[in-house]
Order: structure tokens, then sequence, then C-alpha cells
């Protein structure tokens, strides 16, 4: 069952006020953190920020909510962040632009201890449904498939690629990534990967995030990066479960209900959907749900 992430915060790894972030002094309300020594990391700041890494490592506290993982750079800064003391802290780590080709080089230098991993889909290779399943194939491979936490869509960098900026006027869903995103959906999915929505870089237009989280939903993703804390909130928000969804799921895995059922005017099939059902009750128990004021029991179709 794909758990829900909700909002995973990005935190340049050079920022000054790390070790609070990821002792959760500030910003409590993050239950996923990334460090990131990537995208927002300037190549001149890289030697500062895995310094100031291996001050928060080394002084990280264990007894912190938030999972927390760091975005490594490549390969060779994984392997520079691992023999950090306190790595064994991270709940692991985001590869970027991970492909068929590049991820034994990552995967060989965590193999050995507990880290999860989270690839980033954000290459050429993304576009081609072909490369998809050979990287999914890969992914499947004995030892490796435990430690995949998720898949990370990397939208701006998917964007990039076809020479265009995310509009400010639409969802992602809207621009020529939909329909990639809906195959990477199909692709990995029915096998058992749980997939993350790219990120929503424009701050002032907080009515177009809610609309885009909803479609994240739609499509399935578990959760979506949130570039700036005013974020996380707004993203959640959208993981609480209604009511109407819970009782409907409560009643799909209750052992005394019928195959199939009318409930709220809509047909529930517990055989079909019963790993919703799953999935909204585990959702429930993170992110809450409003209460129902009186019990509505289902009735048979």
């Amino acid at each position: 069952m794909h758990k829900s992430m909700g909002a995973s915060l990005y935190v340049p790894a050079n920022h000054k006020h790390l070790l609070d972030v990821a002792n959760g002094d500030k910003l409590p309300q993050a239950r996923s953190l990334i460090f990131c020594t990537e995208d927002a990391v300037a190549d001149r700041e890289l030697s500062w920020a895995l310094f100031n890494l291996s001050v928060v490592l080394e002084h990280m506290r264990t007894d912190v909510a938030a999972e927390r993982f760091v975005r490594v750079r490549n390969p060779e800064v994984l392997a520079r962040v691992l023999a950090m003391r306190g790595a064994d802290k991270l709940t692991g780590f985001v590869i970027p632009k991970a492909t068929r080709h590049n991820f034994e080089s990552y995967y060989r230098l965590v193999r050995d201890t507990g880290h999860m991993l989270m690839p980033t889909l954000e290459t050429a290779e993304v576009f081609s449904e072909r490369e998809m399943e050979a990287f999914r194939d890969l992914l499947q491979s004995p030892g490796v498939r435990n430690r995949i936490l998720a898949l990370r869509i990397g939208g701006n960098d998917l964007l990039a690629l076809l020479g265009l900026r995310r509009p400010r006027g639409m969802t992602i869903y809207r621009t020529p990534l939909g329909p990639v995103i809906a195959k990477l959906v199909t692709i990995f999915r029915p096998y058992g990967f749980a997939l993350t929505a790219p990120v929503f870089e424009h701050l002032d237009v907080p009515e177009l995030l809610d609309q885009e989280v909803q479609e994240d939903i739609a499509y399935g993703m578990v959760g979506k990066t949130a570039i700036h804390p005013s974020q996380i909130a707004p993203i959640e928000q959208h993981y609480k479960v209604r009511p109407q969804d819970l009782a409907a799921a409560q009643a799909i895995l209750d052992e005394n209900s019928p195959a199939v059922f009318k409930m709220h005017e809509s047909m529930c099939e517990v055989a079909t959907h019963l790993a919703w059902a799953e999935r909204m009750v585990a959702q429930s128990r993170l992110f809450g749900a409003q209460q129902l004021d009186a019990p509505h029991w289902p009735a048979a179709l």
C-alpha cells in the first residue's frame, strides 16, 4: 500500500538555521525534510554546504518526528555524506536525475546501510516509455525494491528539457507534462511504486496550488515537494480525508458489508475498492479527518 507523505520541504544544505529545522525547533509542522546539496546550492558553495551538513548530522536529535533526507548531488557527495558522523540518523537519500544507467552507482553505496532511497525522475529518459519500464524492472530487483520509498517527479527539470517554464495560470497537468505524469502513474503504480508530485513554484497564487494538489491526489500522488514553509499547510489540508470518504472506506473494510453496496449515492465494491479504503484509513491517521455526527450504514444495491 502506498503511504501518503504529504508535503516534503526542500531546505538548502547551506541554510544558516539547518540544525534548528532538522531538530524541529523551527518548522515543527514539517513531517518530511529534504536537505539539498544539488540545485539549491551553487557550485562555489558546495564545500561550505557539506561542512554545514556534517555539523548538523552530528548534532541532529533522534527523537524528532520528521523524516529527514539528503538530496545528494552525485555519487561522490553521497559517499561523503555517508562518511559523516550521524549519517545513520537520516531516513535516506533523494537521488537526482536518476536513470537505469546511473542508479547502481548510488545504490551500491547504501546497499549495506538501512537508508531508503527516493530516485527523482527528471531526465530525457522520462519521455521514453521503454526507458521507464526498464528502470522499473531494475528497481524491482531483489534487495532494491524494499529500499525505494517513492519516486519523485522533477517537474521543472522536465519542463526545462522542453524549453518551457510552468505558466502562472494553469496547473502542471495542463502543460505537456500532464500526459507524461499520467504515463508514469500507469507504468509504476500498478507495480507498487509510489510517486510524488512536482513543486509548485509560484507563491502568490494559492488558489492554483489548491487546484493542483487536488489534481495530484486524483493522479495518485502520495505527496508533493514544497519549496517554502508556507506551502506545507495548504498542501497537507488536501490530504485530510473527507468524512464521506472515511465512512465509505470503513464500510468497505467492514467484514460484514455486502460485496457491493450503495453509500452516499456512490457504488462501493469491496473487491475493487479495498486498496483505496486501506489507504484512506491510513491517511486519516496521518493527516486527520473530520468526524461524522452520526454513522451512515451502507445500503445493499
